[in-house]
């Protein structure tokens, strides 16, 4: 519920959104916030849309924002993600920053009135989740979460023909498997902080030790910074879960209760604090439940979601599906998709600038499948079954 004052603050917003909307011939002036490999890449999708014109690259190590600037001539730069979203001519935001600095980031573009594309997690924290969505609510900001399966014909083809159809019958259970490959011992170099790197700003709201290259270069081996594979994987994976299931028709978008359990089972005794190897299990209201597993093995089955159903089971991966049904000797329907989903989801994403409609990974939806990941975090960390109502988006007390 929005307070009174804020209730005046969104409407007095509409008519300033409104007033932004773009133009049907209008370009869409980018602000890149993050100039990884990731950030740069979903750059280049975004430019090759001949939609957007990027005007800022920003990144806390100048030898990466040098880069993005390579790739898209005549943007400007800058190490602060505040001196982007205060830009006037950007329109939106893409940013593709370690996961503990989504929320920050994402609010402050928000409340400045730009449209964000978030990779995804969307959070770092189960309670960053709401205040997001907030901002994104309340100032009517377009919020897409980079969680391009929402948006890739392969799983929208496969939903409405197997599963809305009713083909796949009763769905008790769903398999999830996203194995990394073997691990590797972190990087020890450089073992000096370059010139132009912002370790502190790096940093954020985590806590203050000095510069470790494994850190910032394998940052998702930190849970400091990120929530290892099952926010990586498991957050993709989860969220077509929660697609195929219709769970946010039902109010049904959060599991009743999660479990996991693994470790570090490759030690190069490095530091780092995430699972190599971790196997979780869900229960959701409507009667089902969900595992994801990731191991770290180059040698393991393929990457997959699969829906087991009374009707016959569903395999489904970023490029293929394959439904088999019940029947005794049923020949198996299989179909192809090559190709990369993302530009899909960048196509969408700004489509809805223009109309103003929600984006088929909205910044909820990223949320709740960025909850139910840290859930099983949570699990993980304190060794038991997390209860969780999902109305009140709270985890119960302990309990007999």
């Amino acid at each position: 519920m929005l307070t009174r004052r804020e209730g005046i603050k969104a409407a007095a917003l509409t008519a300033l959104s409104y007033s932004q909307v773009l133009g049907a011939n209008d370009r869409t002036q980018l602000g890149v916030i993050g100039c990884g490999e990731r950030g740069l890449y979903v750059a280049s999708i975004f430019q090759k849309t001949n939609e957007v014109d990027i005007r800022a690259m920003c990144d806390v190590f100048g030898d990466r924002t040098e880069k993005g600037v390579a790739q898209a001539a005549g943007a400007q730069r800058f190490a602060d993600h505040r001196r982007v979203v205060e830009m006037k001519g950007v329109d939106a935001v893409l940013i593709a920053t370690p996961d503990h600095w989504h929320k920050s980031i994402a609010i402050d573009a928000l409340n400045a009135g730009k449209d964000v594309y978030v990779e995804k997690p969307l959070t770092h924290l189960r309670e960053e989740g709401p205040e997001i969505v907030r901002a994104a609510r309340v100032n009517r900001r377009v919020c897409q979460v980079g969680m391009q399966q929402r948006s890739g014909e392969v799983y929208l083809e496969a939903r409405e023909r197997f599963v809305h159809s009713g083909m796949l019958g009763k769905i008790s259970h769903v398999d999830c498997v996203w194995h990394s490959g073997a691990s590797r011992a972190l990087p020890t170099e450089p073992a000096q902080k370059p010139a132009n790197l912002d370790w502190v700003r790096f940093l954020g709201d985590v806590k203050y030790r000095d510069w470790n290259p494994a850190q910032y270069l394998d940052f998702r081996a930190f849970l400091d910074f990120g929530g290892g594979k099952l926010t990586d994987f498991g957050a993709h994976w989860i969220d077509v879960v929660h697609m195929f299931m219709d769970t946010e028709a039902v109010h049904n978008d959060a599991p009743l209760s999660a479990v996991a359990a693994g470790g570090v089972y490759y030690d190069f005794h490095d530091g780092r604090t995430a699972p190599d190897t971790i196997s979780a299990l869900y229960e959701y209201p409507g009667g089902f439940s969900v595992s994801f597993t990731s191991l770290a093995i180059d040698n393991g089955p393929e990457y997959k979601v699969e829906f087991l159903g009374s009707g016959g089971r569903l395999f489904i991966n970023r490029n293929r599906y394959e439904f088999r049904a019940a029947d005794k000797g049923a020949e198996a329907i299989i179909r192809r998709f090559p190709g990369d989903i993302t530009a899909q989801h960048v196509g969408n994403f700004l489509d809805c600038c223009r109309s103003r409609k929600l984006p088929n990974a909205d910044v909820y939806i990223g949320h709740r499948a960025a909850q139910a990941a840290l859930l099983a975090n949570q699990s993980y960390l304190e060794k038991r079954r997390i209860r969780f109502d999902p109305q009140r988006e709270e985890v119960l007390p302990f309990s007999a």
